[in-house]
């Protein structure tokens, strides 16, 4: 499995990481391993952050932000509104 320099370096695997994750720049805590679930693509997928202000949004396109680190600005990925395990659930 591919690694997500956003959260942590590049090829480091996240299938069987638990605990915080945490932005790979700043360090500030973003994602439970208690929000994360198993999704068809390469990277880890979670439900929501772990606080309010952990990720900064900027609509992209209809159904999906950009996401970034709320406390340094570090690019993370995106925000896919209802794409989530449960029905109307995001996938960050």
């Amino acid at each position: 499995m591919g690694g997500c320099p956003g959260l942590g370096g590049e090829g480091r695997d996240h299938s069987r990481s638990w605990g915080i994750y945490a932005c790979a720049r700043c360090g500030y805590e973003l994602f439970s391993s208690r929000a994360k679930y198993e999704h068809s693509s390469p990277w880890p997928a979670f439900t929501e952050t772990i606080h309010e202000d952990s990720v900064a949004k900027r609509k992209e396109r209809p159904g999906a932000f950009k996401v970034s680190c709320g406390k340094c600005g570090n690019g993370l990925g995106h925000e896919f509104l209802n794409d989530g395990p449960k029905r109307g659930q995001s996938r960050f």
